[in-house]
């Protein structure tokens, strides 16, 4: 079976393993969605495109989680507002956990671990809250 017959989540999952990270912008109401979806959340549509953000956005929300050092150590949690207009839960690399801020600039990138394709961010320098 190939990734267009097994719907959105899977081709945009394949799109991330392949190092590209994509959204969806709807043809219809000319909004921008993620997480993928069959059809529009914002006005029903099914003419959705899977189409590079610019990766670009600001972190909404911030969190620390707390882990033993043998265990990995702590790490951060953030809700980022993409400059498209939608939310995401990532994390932000290269900055100790307690550093991040509300406010903070980032840019996304793809991490590939095991095949795997996962969205992180890292801090843009010289931008902040």
């Amino acid at each position: 079976m190939n990734t267009a017959e097994q719907g959105i989540q899977a081709r945009h999952q394949a799109e991330l393993n392949a190092g590209h990270f994509l959204i969806q912008h709807c043809d219809d109401c000319n909004r921008h969605i993620y997480y993928p979806r069959e059809v529009c959340p914002h006005c029903g549509s099914g003419a959705l495109q899977l189409v590079q953000p610019r990766g670009t956005g600001t972190v909404y929300a911030t969190t620390t989680v707390r882990r033993k050092a043998e265990a990995g150590g702590d790490y951060n949690v953030v809700l980022i507002d993409l400059d498209e207009g939608v939310r995401l839960m990532s994390r932000v690399e290269g900055v100790a956990p307690a550093d991040v801020i509300i406010g903070q600039r980032v840019q996304a990138r793809v991490v590939v671990k095991d095949g795997v394709g996962l969205v992180v961010f890292d801090a843009v320098a010289g931008e902040g809250a």
